[in-house]
């Protein structure tokens, strides 16, 4: 059993008379869960049946999940012969931190606008909680974190198109991105200071002030991927 299937078998199954549907979305929740956290290999082949077997469910959804997930940017389909964790090259990704630095500070100023309180309190609790995983050198719970703290605020923000672009912008460069702060323990305490910064300015409603320390937050992921793709 790889590591991939290990994370999987420690998730709950779900009933078997739940509608196909429900295991479509049971499939992709936990395939997303895992290929974003469990520090998968870009390039690592992914078998249907395997992935079946550890979900506890047909090969169906879990095919279903996986051109969701292609669609998404986090694995590469090659039609009737294989799939694999998503492996960009250094330019596509270099292109996604581009697009990143231009859509994510609109995003963020226009959910500002409409956060809600709730909301509000969700985003502060995920940076508590990267707070202490980063102290704690606790890289999933960080990983983990994160993910919540941008699904927050893409969800918050009133065009749901730009939010869907970013997300799928975020995923293409999830695996680079998550290297880069938790190989390094100043950058992931950096990049844990750039998110409180981002969610104080969203919880006093200052949209400018969130896009501009959103604006920085990928400037300097983008010089420090840079650094780690052109010198190793």
């Amino acid at each position: 059993m790889d590591k991939l299937e290990r994370y999987l078998a420690g998730q709950p199954t779900p009933l078997v008379d739940n509608p196909s549907l429900l295991r479509r979305e049971f499939a992709y929740e936990r395939l997303k869960d895992a290929l974003q956290h469990a520090d998968l290999e870009p390039g690592q082949p992914l078998s249907e049946v395997r992935l079946s077997q550890a979900l506890g469910i047909s090969r169906t959804p879990v095919r279903e999940a996986l051109h969701q997930l292609a669609q998404e940017g986090l694995v590469h389909v090659i039609p009737g012969r294989a799939v694999t964790v998503a492996a960009p090259s250094v330019r596509s990704i270099m292109d996604v931190v581009h697009l990143r630095l231009l859509l994510e500070p609109e995003l963020v100023r226009l959910a500002t606008e409409t956060v809600t309180d709730a909301e509000i309190e969700e985003i502060m609790d995920a940076v508590d909680k990267m707070e202490a995983a980063c102290n704690a050198g606790d890289h999933t719970a960080w990983s983990r974190a994160d993910t919540v703290f941008h699904e927050i605020l893409g969800e918050a923000c009133p065009n749901e198109l730009l939010g869907e672009i970013v997300v799928q912008m975020r995923n293409r460069a999830h695996y680079l991105a998550n290297i880069d702060s938790q190989t390094n323990p100043t950058r992931l305490a950096a990049c844990t200071v750039e998110h409180r910064e981002i969610a104080d300015s969203v919880a006093a409603r200052d949209g400018d002030g969130a896009a501009s320390a959103v604006r920085r937050h990928i400037g300097i992921l983008r010089e420090s991927l840079f650094s780690r793709l052109s010198y190793g």
